[in-house]
């Protein structure tokens, strides 16, 4: 089992930054997918980015290109999401996923590809 541990969420101005983190333990290798989900009230659960650990490849929403990155440190499990630019809309609470290595580049912002989530870190931005 995989269990995955965010933080770093908080409350930010408009155009502010965070860093997420994501920190994976139990039976973890290099080659699993880890994502970052993001929810806010009423509306689906989105994929904002996703990291393949042992190729390197990465994969972004279309809202966050350019704004936020993702990262890895494979030494220590542990996946981060860089947000720059932060607007309002951007509020939601984030949930970090982990995968296996196969999902491919197309699925690893699909949900439905991931089995182990964390509890979610909130963020707020406000105008």
């Amino acid at each position: 089992q995989v269990q995955l541990v965010e933080s770093g969420g908080g409350s930010v101005q408009d155009g502010g930054s965070l860093r997420l983190t994501c920190v994976a333990s139990g039976a973890t290798s290099n080659n699993i997918v880890m994502a970052w989900f993001r929810q806010a009230p009423g509306k689906e659960r989105e994929g904002v980015a996703a990291i393949h650990l042992g190729g390197r490849t990465t994969n972004y929403a279309d809202f966050v290109k350019g704004r936020f990155t993702i990262s890895r440190d494979n030494a220590e499990n542990t996946v981060y999401l860089q947000m720059n630019s932060l607007q309002p809309e951007d509020s939601a609470m984030y949930y970090c996923a982990a995968g296996g290595g196969w999902i491919g580049l197309r699925a690893t912002l699909n949900e439905r590809s991931y089995t182990y989530w964390g509890q979610g870190t909130q963020v707020t931005v406000s105008s």
